[in-house]
């Protein structure tokens, strides 16, 4: 089972450091819980970029799990590493799409 996040205007951004120490700036696309996997996990993309544009490389949807902080925050993100993990985020992440298809 998976439980959605509904986010705020403040909240719906991250800011990550890359591999140069320059910030980036990625709006949050989703975030859910997942009882299975007993994690929380975020899906963003670079500001700027829309989630239509999934085959170009600056449009890429990142997913991460986390564990929350106390105050509600991300704490340290952690890369998802198993396939089985990979498959729910996927699933989880399609029926997103096709929700705000229909909507």
């Amino acid at each position: 089972m998976t439980k959605e996040h509904n986010h705020t205007d403040e909240d719906r951004y991250i800011t990550l450091v890359n591999d140069n120490g320059d910030e980036e700036l990625f709006e949050i696309l989703l975030t859910f819980d997942s009882d299975e996997f007993e994690k929380s996990y975020v899906l963003f993309y670079p500001v700027g970029a829309s989630e239509d544009d999934e085959d170009d490389d600056d449009g890429e949807v990142h997913a991460y799990s986390y564990i929350p902080t106390e105050e509600g925050g991300f704490g340290e993100l952690m890369p998802i590493e198993s396939d089985e993990e990979w498959d729910m985020v996927e699933e989880v992440f399609n029926t997103f799409l096709d929700d705000e298809e229909g909507e």
